[in-house]
């Protein structure tokens, strides 16, 4: 049996500090319905009218896009035992890849096309006019995913999302974090569109390869959004996207909400698998007590005991540790 998302009502959400607050930190997804109804970019005729205003708007780019056969029902997926895609890319004009899109649109021959992350700034300029949002920051642009009927394999993100249906009707399913280990994840190096896709969320009932995820399977919170609606996706929440009709345009906002400078965790990620990985079992676990009691700090700050001014390097990053820190460790990696 699947979850339905919590709701929040869009209206009350009247500025970045109540949205961060209410919504973002309790690190959990939030539908909100009709958060997008007002946009200017939806007051023409439908998904056509949409489309018309993108190209209204068109820079002149290219970019790439997907080209689906009949026999894959527009799921982009890896091919047969991981060797390769089961679509074709091809950098096009925006302006040829909207119309191949809408010519595609009720079309009898099964094949899909698709355009993702085309970035307002490069491709639209100007359209973040039309697509504001008073929750959103206005420094963060808008990106947009445009095709037919489609099923986007289910990945994380490493950003903060919301995601607005512009344009036909989208079915969003997503995972927590903690189920990783039942989505039998791909390579990280080798992916469809950036980020490492689970294996098993798109399989049918009872996949032997995958039976782990049959545990989880049913377990999933599940939403149906029309145009006008969004849903904000906390980072590291795995989420499959399904476009279900002819002609569809999502609209997104990526930031990181929480970020106390440039370096992005998911570096932290990568580099305690080259220095940790491979360690014992009984090394890594006395190191897992260390990140528990400094990183996830499970008991609380680890100088709680002390005055804040006697914290040192371990005080508030707002209070210039955060490059102090940074410091020891460029130091440390250079080998210095």
């Amino acid at each position: 049996m699947t979850v339905a998302l919590p709701v929040a009502d869009a209206d009350e959400l009247t500025d970045y500090a109540a949205f961060r607050a209410r919504i973002m930190t309790p690190g959990r997804p939030v539908l909100l319905p009709g958060a997008a109804r007002s946009w200017p970019l939806l007051s023409g005729t439908g998904a056509n009218g949409v489309i018309e205003m993108l190209n209204r708007l068109d820079a002149g780019s290219e970019a790439e896009i997907f080209i689906g056969k009949a026999e894959i029902e527009g799921r982009y997926d890896y091919a047969p035992a991981l060797a390769g895609f089961n679509f074709t890319r091809e950098n096009i004009a925006v302006a040829e890849g909207l119309q191949r899109i809408a010519d595609r649109a009720g079309g009898h021959d099964g094949q899909a096309l698709y355009m993702g992350s085309l970035r307002s700034e490069r491709h639209f300029p100007g359209i973040e006019a039309y697509t504001r949002l008073p929750f959103v920051p206005d420094a963060v642009k808008p990106r947009f995913w445009v095709g037919n009927a489609s099923r986007v394999a289910c990945h994380y993100d490493t950003m903060d999302n919301v995601a607005c249906v512009a344009a036909g009707r989208r079915r969003f399913t997503l995972y927590p974090p903690e189920a990783i280990a039942d989505l039998y994840v791909g390579p990280i190096d080798r992916t469809i569109a950036g980020q490492p896709i689970s294996l098993s969320a798109g399989s049918e009932p009872g996949d032997p390869r995958f039976p782990r995820f049959e545990a989880i399977r049913d377990s999933a919170l599940v939403s149906e959004l029309e145009a006008g609606d969004a849903i904000y996706i906390p980072k590291l929440w795995w989420h499959q996207v399904e476009a279900l009709d002819d002609l569809n345009v999502l609209v997104n906002f990526w930031w990181d909400g929480f970020a106390a400078g440039s370096d992005p965790p998911y570096a932290a990620m990568l580099l305690a698998m080259i220095t940790l990985a491979e360690r014992p079992a009984s090394e890594r676990a006395a190191w897992r007590a260390w990140f528990d009691h400094y990183v996830f700090r499970l008991h609380g700050h680890p100088l709680a005991f002390l005055p804040e001014e006697q914290r040192g390097i371990l005080g508030p990053l707002t209070g210039g540790n955060y490059q102090r820190l940074r410091t020891v460790v460029m130091r440390l990696l250079r080998g210095a």
